[in-house]
């Protein structure tokens, strides 16, 4: 059995090296290295100054590589109780400050939320109907110069109104992107 299995090892900025546990959970999925070494370096590798919002959570490998190069606050929602436990371990492992981690379901934290975010990260479970759902929801919480991170297995037909991709890319089964608000 792999050292590294259910381990996901952040790539870049303070933590960079470590390695952070997370459980079995169903449709939990870690973002592969490669894209997320691509989707830092869309980003820029120094989130400084930035407030970003993981959406689906998960592994967390998102939010704490956001985390990692100095954003200035990471919000991360999980649903699952396992899960949501397991990031809050890694979140006091890393000491990491300026991030908080929420229990609950993600379009009601979409819903409920009146603050704003530079970086969403939504990266929902594959086989569920999350994703169309919650691109509006997210555009509602995006600062005006902000970005909206989307990976999935199909990459969406069309967009909410008011959102443009502005990069796309595809490793091996990840259909993955960058989505900004389309200029009104």
């Amino acid at each position: 059995m792999s050292q590294t299995r259910n381990k996901v090892r952040i790539i870049g900025g303070d933590y960079r090296r470590r390695l952070l546990p997370f459980p079995e959970a169903e449709g939990l999925r870690p973002t592969p290295d490669r894209v997320r070494e691509t989707l830092f370096n869309w980003l820029g590798q120094d989130l400084y100054g930035k407030s970003c919002l993981d959406l689906f959570a998960g592994s967390g490998a998102l939010g704490f590589e956001a985390a990692s190069r100095s954003a200035r606050r990471v919000v991360m929602v999980e649903k699952s109780r396992k899960v949501y436990e397991s990031l809050q371990a890694n979140r006091q492992l890393l000491q990491a400050g300026a991030l908080d981690v929420v229990a609950g379901d993600a379009l009601l934290y979409l819903k409920n939320s009146r603050e704003t975010f530079d970086v969403i990260f939504l990266d929902p479970p594959y086989d569920s109907d999350l994703l169309p759902r919650a691109l509006p929801l997210a555009l509602e919480r995006l600062s005006e110069e902000g970005v909206l991170y989307v990976e999935a297995r199909q990459w969406p037909d069309e967009f909410p109104e008011g959102l443009a991709a502005l990069r796309r890319d595809k490793a091996g089964m990840v259909h993955y992107g960058l989505l900004s608000r389309q200029p009104g």
